[in-house]
């Protein structure tokens, strides 16, 4: 069953996630959340970077997935120098 507990926004929008539940999920200062609002339910998802293993996989899936729809290096190079323009 999942923990339950109440907190409170302060005026700057911050929200203390209870000690239980940080200690049950082991979330420590700088931990990282993908936050997701829908109506009145909001939800934070800890997130954390990939290990090196799982980088390199999702370095060749995505080379993978690239070859599939043709994408070429020079078009990498042209979204990069496009979005650097914008910046």
């Amino acid at each position: 069953m999942a923990n339950v507990a109440t907190t409170k926004m302060s005026s700057k929008g911050q929200v203390v996630i209870p000690e239980k539940i940080r200690k049950k999920l082991n979330l420590k200062s700088g931990s990282q959340f993908v936050v997701i609002g829908d109506k009145d339910v909001v939800i934070l998802k800890s997130i954390s970077a990939p290990s090196i293993d799982n980088f390199s996989e999702l370095i060749a899936e995505a080379r993978r997935q690239g070859r599939k729809v043709g994408l070429k290096k020079s078009d990498i190079t042209e979204a990069i120098k496009k979005a650097r323009k914008k910046n």
